[in-house]
């Protein structure tokens, strides 16, 4: 039997403090939480003998200033390795092994209406290229397309312009993101040419959203409606712009630190703290009927 790691709350606090401090996407903000973290350490609001519990009380502290949800400090069952990043990675792992690549679903409704669930992440590009190419190929003659991302929580923007590739007919700039300072950016494009057959850029198209979806997953649903491309049917989504870095600061703790903002070049903003409004909004356990509805409509039409 593993033995449990013993919880020293000030070593945890110290080095996430460090690191928002150095990584922080916006330094002022970053200085102000580190010196909060400290604080209430001091105060002995941390002394919990539970990693789970702390990583509960520091999240948060954490989202306390402007609302950060992907500011975190999560809790893993597991130990998890000491290597910058391991932590989510091998978790995303274990959900990629069992999602079928994070094309979960495929089907062909009535109308010629095909539906593909991307879930529960956009993976790396480098493991869903195959999987998510072989689906919007198999998709790519349907007279209308629903993604459905309602439980998708989010994951590579990379994979998030490959989708979009599938969805448009030529090269696009769907977003930029500022790194920390503002002294980088880089931008993000559709490709001209995709692995398989395009789904195409004139055939009826409609996100569905939910409460749930967050992240990278937004970024899919605003870039598509910024562009006039899709229509989002569903639920506000949670309002996460912030791509983020995760360090491990304990055994079962990682510390996730936004290091970059997204801005689209249409809306010239993003969706942080106000997540992606629907264009057809409706409770999420409908969305699928409705959004069905409205494609046999519009073919109809």
């Amino acid at each position: 039997m593993t033995t449990p790691t013993k919880l020293a709350p000030a070593p945890v606090i110290d080095e996430t403090a460090r690191l928002l401090t150095e990584h922080y996407v916006f330094p002022e903000i970053g200085e102000q939480l580190a010196g909060l973290l400290q604080r209430r350490l001091t105060e002995g609001a941390y002394d919990v003998e539970d990693a789970e519990e702390l990583a509960r009380l520091v999240t948060a502290d954490l989202q306390s200033v402007n609302g950060d949800r992907h500011l975190r400090l999560k809790h893993h069952a597991d130990p998890v390795s000491p290597e910058q990043g391991a932590a989510t990675r091998d978790a995303m792992r274990r959900d990629f092994d069992t999602s079928l690549g994070g094309a979960p679903r495929v089907q062909l409704l009535d109308g010629g209406v095909a539906v593909v669930e991307l879930a529960p992440m956009l993976f790396p590009l480098e493991w869903a290229a195959e999987p998510l190419s072989a689906a919007l190929t198999l998709v790519s003659r349907a007279q209308a397309l629903i993604l459905d991302v309602r439980g998708n929580r989010g994951g590579d923007p990379d994979t998030v312009a490959f989708v979009c590739s599938h969805l448009l007919d030529k090269r696009t700039h769907l977003n930029t993101m500022y790194w920390r300072g503002g002294e980088r950016r880089e931008q993000s494009w559709s490709q001209p040419q995709v692995p398989g057959v395009r789904f195409g850029g004139s055939k009826p198209l409609y996100v569905l959203s939910s409460g749930s979806t967050f992240s990278a997953a937004e970024e899919l649903a605003y870039d598509l409606q910024q562009l006039g491309r899709a229509v989002i049917v569903g639920e506000r989504t949670r309002g996460g712009a912030h791509p983020c870095k995760g360090w491990t600061v304990h055994p079962h703790l990682e510390a996730t630190i936004p290091f970059g903002r997204a801005v689209n070049p249409v809306s010239r903003t993003n969706w942080e703290g106000t997540g992606v409004q629907p264009d057809i909004p409706c409770a999420a356990a409908d969305s699928l009927e409705h959004a069905h509805a409205l494609a046999l409509a519009r073919l109809a039409g």
